[in-house]
């Protein structure tokens, strides 16, 4: 079986991001960035069924500018098998990255393509789900738990009301969770030998999909700051507060 992980490079978890002073767009100059958290837990349920003998082949794959190929090198240190750059300097909304993810699995054949649920940049939550679509795969979001056996994937789904199990034909689409693993820390060795692992870059534009997008940002604002709290007395005062001046019960 061969395993597809698309990744994505984000401002890092740990900065503080600001909004521009135009108000268009979140300030990314000079600013650290690293591999998105659900992208690296992709990676590593990947890597876990190839560690078990149920995928021959794990392959990342990243659509951006040249900055991207660190990301990509984050990637193969876990031990990742091959890594793709679809090469572009345009920022795309979900729809061209589906797209453009759809004929990279039609030319590499995956049995599986694993995505991280979202993007901690744009929390779209889209993209593994217009992918399933194009391609008419059935697909399994918000995994807590991925099992594969022979032809098929079983996959535990959080969900509002609990846990949903669902079991799918391969090939197939799964999106993960927060829960769905802790990803390994990539020892040395594999970071040195992940620099010298060859990239294979593709444009964009022999892909031959099409990344107008129909939407566009028209502001983007700091949220707004949280009114400080206050203490009661004691529960009589608290219910009445919420009685009569935050009218909640």
């Amino acid at each position: 079986m061969k395993i597809l992980v698309p990744v994505k490079r984000v401002v890092d978890a740990y900065v503080s991001v600001r909004v521009k002073s135009d108000n268009t767009g979140v300030d990314t100059d000079n600013v650290k960035k690293s591999l998105n958290p659900f992208c690296e837990i992709a990676v590593e349920e990947a890597m876990r069924l190839k560690e078990k003998g149920l995928a021959d082949e794990v392959i990342v794959v990243t659509i951006g500018d040249k900055d991207c190929e660190t990301t990509l090198r984050s990637a193969l240190a876990f031990g990742v098998d091959r890594a793709i750059h679809i090469k572009t300097d345009n920022v795309l909304r979900p729809l061209a990255i589906a797209k453009a993810l759809a004929k990279l699995v039609e030319k590499e054949a995956p049995q599986l393509v694993i995505t991280g649920k979202q993007s901690i940049d744009a929390d779209n939550n889209q993209t593994g789900q217009m992918l399933a679509a194009l391609l008419n795969w059935p697909q399994a979001t918000f995994a807590s738990e991925v099992t594969v056996e022979a032809d098929k994937v079983t996959v535990t789904r959080e969900i509002d009301g609990g846990l949903e199990t669902l079991t799918m034909a391969l090939p197939a689409v799964v999106t993960s969770d927060l829960r769905l693993n802790e990803p390994r820390y990539p020892k040395l060795p594999n970071i040195m030998k992940a620099k010298k692992k060859p990239i294979e870059a593709i444009e964009i534009a022999d892909l031959g999909v099409s990344t107008a997008s129909t939407l566009a940002v028209q502001r983007v604002d700091e949220p707004a700051e949280r009114q400080a709290g206050i203490k009661v007395a004691d529960i009589n005062e608290l219910i009445e507060k919420l009685k009569n001046e935050a009218r909640v019960i």
